[in-house]
């Protein structure tokens, strides 16, 4: 384990069965098959730090980041978090709280049923952590009053500061940030990038965050991992990687950035 790293990502793979059952395999003699989601990927994410993953759609971001946070059991590596092995540790629940996850969707992430204040009010319960809900809400740009409404009430910014508020509840050190603003209008996305610098500096935070485009990693990213098809294309510090990028893949997205032209 590095000195300064709070997660260290060791040979890590994820490989699907996406076999058909048994008796269709027979009757159809056909074989099992398997996705290769993900393959041999390393990384590290240093305390305070950001580590930007970034790589199109399909190649395997989305996976890493349900690895890490625990939703999937790795077929190969080691997540290793604070020092801690976090597949062999007999305290999984005491890393886990530690970790967060912010989903693309605001409002797919977000309990229709339920107020505000409950979806945020949840981990408070579960965890048993010294937070409220008004300072919850307060902290991420909202209104103690606004515990009060249904998410369908709120704009997808709103939402997603939502989502985030309740991320915080667990007083995580490290947040893993799937998409947060792909789902969100331009404007409204650097409000949300904007927030999360804020709460970084703040608390301190790591933050994993997931994106395909890259033309918002040199904001807010010290690090960046290049992935394609489930494997490490290049890695390094944001301002190396981007100015003298050494993958013709990472060149392509860079290429494919929008643009102002004059004239």
């Amino acid at each position: 384990m590095t000195a300064a790293a709070l997660v260290e990502v060791e040979g890590l793979a994820k490989t699907f069965d996406v076999s058909l059952p048994w008796l269709n395999r027979v009757a159809e003699r056909k074989q099992r098959q398997f996705v290769h989601a993900v393959d041999d990927v390393a990384f590290t994410i240093a305390r305070g730090r950001t580590l930007a993953l970034v790589g199109e759609s399909g190649c395997g971001k989305s996976t890493v980041a349900r690895l890490l946070v625990g939703l999937y059991a790795p077929t190969r590596g080691r997540v290793i978090f604070d020092g801690v092995d976090a597949a062999t540790t007999r305290r999984p629940a005491a890393i886990r709280r530690r970790m967060q996850m912010i989903f693309q969707d605001p409002y797919a992430s977000l309990n229709p049923r339920w107020r505000v204040k409950d979806i945020v009010a949840e981990p408070l319960r579960i965890l048993k952590t010294s937070k409220d809900v008004s300072e919850l809400l307060v902290q991420v740009g909202l209104s103690p009053d606004d515990g009060e409404k249904y998410p369908h009430e709120f704009s997808g910014g709103q939402r997603q500061r939502i989502s985030i508020a309740r991320a915080l509840a667990g007083e995580p050190d490290f947040l893993v940030c799937d998409e947060p603003t792909s789902a969100l209008d331009v404007s409204v996305q650097a409000q949300i990038l904007n927030l999360l610098r804020q709460l970084q500096n703040d608390l301190g935070l790591s933050l994993l965050f997931i994106t395909h485009n890259i033309g918002v990693v040199e904001y807010l990213a010290d690090d960046i991992v290049v992935m394609q098809r489930g494997r490490v294309e290049e890695k390094g510090p944001t301002t190396e990687v981007l100015s003298r990028p050494a993958s013709a893949y990472t060149r392509t997205l860079l290429d494919a950035v929008p643009r102002m032209t004059v004239g």
